[in-house]
């Protein structure tokens, strides 16, 4: 008898735990969905999709209280409160997604829940009440970064506690080793995706405003490389897996891949948008698989078929290039994050980790035909741990509630009365003229990037299939709109007529597509963009050309301003407009207004194409130069910007890459 009970309950335990990624659920709330007229000649939406709230641990930790559901209410245009302040978007957005990590989902607060199993483990203590309302203050901020440490188990802490004998029992069978730990309740993880998920199904409403059932595949790998390469995967419909498949399942993408196309030919497509490649300290486009071994056309098709797109800026840097790769670019440097993800201390190697390279280093691996794993276009984003974010140079809420102080952002000194020699002893100040300063990569966040796509809707659907289509644009949180297409006749229309957006699409390629041409022909683009209604004026629009070089055996790039402001012309050799002479004042934040223009427009012929390489070419639209967030920081609390860090901002927006290639 107790053979049959001992058969039974392992059968229940790999039943309940294994497998449950490979479950499908449908999500959907009851309900008719009406037919939503298409445009075919694309609608602009703005939106994010990386988003986390209260159900992720360092959301949680840092002071979050924002739930899936007041999230999305926010993104709707809602005012809602992150536990310290209030916060309300300028404009709403079109789409969102709550990206909650996997792992250790929804267990933060239980931690905090003295009454909880999980609560009453001795090591939870510290976490007991974390987020009462008595304890959502800054002084409480260097406490919260130290508990980092045993989430992370670097001292053998408490997610790393060994669980019951039916825990152990769980992890033998399930290959998962979290299932075993005593911070661990599998059943308020598996609650945690449910409420995610029908959050996401309550706020959906096709034609108006769109979600997405979505998660973080978290990844850190182990030393020496000791960097991230994490992804956020989107789901096409209101079904998702019973629980998220996480980097407790696998730390190796390949891995990811294969549960993704598992999934696909069960019916549920989806798509995984890596993130954060500037902190992946070369990991993200390696030349080599998870194993080490040669990349191939097999690995390239899977990847691009499950990673059309990447995250190229957020709150933790931008992703574009860096000086180091494009030395030639004077705009390379922006909101460069040097240090590992998750590693505050350790450099980010650049080599393998910024997507132009990625870009250059996908069409050198195509001319060696093993496919070409990088014909990535692309977003931005947030990941912001508010569960809502403003994009707001001069009114930045920060990532996380406690990180809602300037204090702790490190953009003013801290003052006396929370400077402990505890706190000075902690590694995490710097001692500079005006006092000490929250040290480690605080000031070189970044406000937050969007997601801009052209659909033909605002419903699933339509704009899964632009993501899935790569005709997206990334920008730094300003709302410029941009649209880029090629062909081979372009000339020929005329940028005034009334359908001359359907004319495009009828002889020509938008952004994120592939361009044939004949080998008698050259490649003619529409570059295009109009100001944010609330930002600076435009300054220029550039073209960045990547292509590989048969002589030299290497790839190069090219950057080339095709339009400017003000009347001014690109000068011949350098190939760059001149200054317009906007500026900005350090003492006010007051920008030239009688600079720039609200609008570019124009064609471009590269009359330097190759027929015989395949060439890539994108966008980026750059605004005059406003004040950064620090600078607004430490003017509304009247102090002189911090030393050392950049104190203006040029926002941009870049454009998915459009690849040309002749037959």
């Amino acid at each position: 008898m107790k053979k049959i009970l001992v058969l039974l309950l392992i059968t229940q335990l790999i039943a309940a735990c294994s497998r449950q990624y490979d479950q499908i659920v449908d999500f959907s709330s009851e309900g008719e969905i009406k037919d939503i007229p298409l445009n075919e000649e694309r609608n602009l939406y703005f939106g994010d999709l990386h988003v986390h709230t209260k159900y992720s641990f360092d959301a949680y930790l840092l002071g979050t209280t924002v739930t899936p559901d007041m999230s999305y209410r926010f993104a709707k245009g809602e005012t809602i409160s992150n536990g310290v302040r209030d916060m309300t978007l300028e404009e709403p957005l079109d789409f969102y997604a709550v990206t909650d990590h996997a792992i250790l989902l929804g267990m933060a607060s239980l931690w905090a829940d003295p009454t909880s199993n999980v609560g009453k483990h001795p090591k939870a203590k510290p976490y007991h009440n974390l987020n009462s309302p008595e304890n959502l203050n800054p002084e409480s901020a260097f406490d919260r970064f130290l508990l980092f440490n045993d989430i992370r188990g670097d001292s053998g802490g408490f997610p790393r506690e060994r669980g019951s004998i039916l825990d152990i029992i769980r992890a033998f069978f399930a290959q998962n080793f979290i299932f075993a730990s005593a911070a661990y309740d599998h059943e308020e993880h598996l609650s945690a995706w449910k409420k995610i998920m029908e959050a996401a199904e309550e706020h959906n409403e096709p034609g108006k405003f769109t979600t997405f059932n979505a998660y973080e595949w978290t990844v850190r790998n182990q030393e020496p490389e000791s960097a991230s390469y994490h992804r956020n995967v989107i789901f096409k419909s209101s079904k998702a897996p019973k629980r998220p498949f996480s980097s407790f399942d696998s730390i190796n993408p390949e891995e990811l891949w294969n549960w993704m196309d598992g999934l696909r030919s069960n019916g549920l497509d989806s798509l995984a948008i890596p993130h954060n490649p500037n902190g992946s300290n070369g990991q993200v486009f390696k030349k080599y698989k998870f194993d080490g071994s040669p990349i191939d056309q097999d690995y390239s098709d899977q990847r691009m078929r499950n990673e059309p797109i990447v995250e190229i800026t957020q709150i933790k840097g931008t992703s574009e290039t860096h000086p180091r790769l494009s030395p030639q670019d004077k705009w390379a440097d922006f909101e460069i994050v040097n240090s590992r993800k998750g590693k505050r201390t350790a450099y980010s190697e650049p080599d393998g980790s910024y997507v132009r390279q990625g870009l250059q280093r996908g069409l050198a691996l195509e001319h060696e035909e093993r496919g070409n794993p990088f014909k990535i276009g692309f977003i931005g984003s947030t990941d912001t741990h508010n569960g809502a974010y403003i994009f707001q140079e001069s009114d930045n809420a920060g990532t996380a509630a406690i990180l809602t102080s300037p204090i702790i952002r490190g953009s003013i000194p801290i003052p006396e009365e929370l400077l402990t020699e505890e706190v000075k002893n902690l590694n995490l100040t710097v001692e500079e003229d005006q006092g000490f300063y929250t040290g480690g990569e605080t000031t070189s966040n970044s406000v937050g990037g969007l997601a801009a796509v052209w659909a033909k809707a605002n419903t699933r659907d339509s704009i899964f299939e632009a993501l899935a289509n790569k005709e997206t644009y990334a920008t730094s949180g300003t709302r410029i709109r941009l649209r880029f297409f090629a062909g081979d006749n372009l000339l020929n229309l005329n940028l005034n007529d009334d359908e001359f957006i359907s004319k495009v699409y009828e002889t020509g390629v938008p952004m994120g597509g592939d361009l044939i041409l004949a080998k008698t022909k050259k490649p003619s683009f529409i570059v295009w963009a109009q100001k944010d209604k609330n930002g600076a004026p435009l300054q220029r629009i550039q073209i960045v050309k990547g292509f590989y070089s048969e002589k030299d055996r290497e790839t190069k790039e090219q950057l080339i301003d095709v339009i400017c402001s003000d009347g001014l012309k690109p000068d011949p050799l350098s190939k760059l407009c001149p200054s317009n002479n906007s500026s900005v004042s350090l003492d006010t934040c007051k920008f030239s207004q009688d600079k720039g223009a609200s609008e570019l427009k124009t064609f471009w012929v590269d009359e330097e194409y190759d027929p015989n390489i395949e060439t890539f070419y994108y966008l980026r639209v750059l605004e005059n130069p406003t004040c950064r967030w620090t600078t607004w920081d430490a003017i509304k609390n009247n102090y002189e910007p911090r030393e050392g860090i950049d104190k203006i901002i040029q926002e941009r927006a870049w454009s998915s890459p459009i690849w040309v290639s002749s037959n």
